[in-house]
């Protein structure tokens, strides 16, 4: 499998060096990278132009357009997105490929840590592991017992075959926020959602900024609000940007 590994970024001049540098030693190396930007006003673009990188640029800064653009430009045939402060292991695009190796399986994700310079965010990384099952045994029961459906988010590096991302028309470009979920449950029609058994990390700044109880009430809230049918519009406003 060839996979295409697609960044969306906005501002993220303090994490994309580290997370490219990872990626330059990725054994077996993806296929290509491609870093979608949203008009940066900071150093971003300088630092993905350092390195072997397709740097794309997106005429709004929302993160579902982003990555369908990123998608368009793939020439993989496996969809890999990667959000800028998010680490992978150095042998990920094997356990992506062993993963989609199982034509039951759909789509993929990996355990998000929550990890900052001085601190792990364990609290924090075990209610994004038990969300992936209780989301969507809480709103879509069908599914999670019929279809296999688990929620992923983007912390967690969703992957993908390619055709099967067409095939469901991609990350729906009017969603603000929880555009992974609802790419999940396209997904889950065409096949199981795992979790699989690794460990990616991430930065914890928006924990670090907001503080663990309101960051994780804040978290179940909008989950809340979604799986009842809350539009994303009214969500962002819950959800402020962090850099």
């Amino acid at each position: 499998m060839e996979v295409s590994i697609i960044i969306p970024t906005l501002n993220e001049s303090r994490c994309l060096e580290r997370t490219l540098r990872c990626l330059s030693i990725l054994s077996p190396a993806p296929l290509e990278i491609l870093v979608v930007d949203g008009g940066s006003a900071d150093g971003t673009q300088a630092i993905a132009a350092q390195f072997p990188v397709t740097l794309l640029h997106a005429p709004e800064a929302r993160r579902s357009s982003q990555m369908n653009l990123g998608a368009a430009h793939a020439s993989g045939s496996v969809l890999c997105f990667l959000h800028a402060d998010t680490l992978l292991p150095d042998d990920g695009m094997a356990v992506i490929e062993k993963t989609l190796a199982d034509s039951a399986i759909a789509c993929g994700g990996f355990i998000s840590l929550m990890t900052g310079t001085a601190t792990t965010q364990w609290s924090t990384s075990v209610h994004n592991i038990l969300k992936t099952y209780y989301a969507p045994l809480l709103f879509r029961p069908h599914l999670f017992f019929g279809k296999g459906l688990r929620l992923l988010f983007g912390d967690q590096v969703m992957f993908c075959r390619r055709e099967d991302f067409l095939r469901c028309g991609g990350f729906d470009p009017t969603l603000e926020i929880m555009e992974e979920a609802d790419l999940c449950l396209k997904l889950c029609r065409l096949g199981e959602i795992r979790l699989v058994n690794r460990v990616v990390q991430s930065c914890d700044r928006r924990v670090a900024q907001w503080g663990v109880l309101k960051a994780n009430l804040i978290y179940l809230m909008i989950g809340f609000l979604w799986g009842v049918g809350v539009p994303s519009k009214t969500l962002k406003r819950f959800y402020d940007e962090v850099r």
